[in-house]
């Protein structure tokens, strides 16, 4: 399932985005680093592709040939969820 970093809906993109697509519920650039797989705030650059070359905006579109879309698998979606409800009832 892939998902919209920014408002996390679901979408039904097939294949890669285009530099210029844009999430339909929210607006949100879809080709950016944060919606890519190789995406690692943990990783040089944040990136676990060693090829690619740095993109300071994670959240704009960019050039990238490396892109590709992540899917979320049942343990994230769960994740998530739990992340949600943590904040909707914290103090």
């Amino acid at each position: 399932m892939k998902r919209c970093f920014h408002c996390k809906k679901e979408l039904t993109v097939e294949g890669r985005p285009g530099r210029g697509d844009v999430c339909p519920h929210c607006g949100s650039d879809l080709k950016v680093c944060l919606n890519c797989r190789f995406y690692d705030p943990t990783a040089y650059n944040e990136c676990r592709e060693p090829s690619a070359e740095r993109v300071v905006e994670k959240e704009r579109a960019n050039f990238c040939e490396y892109f590709e879309f992540r899917c979320h698998t049942a343990d994230e979606r769960k994740e998530d969820a739990l992340k949600r409800l943590r904040e909707l009832f914290k103090d």
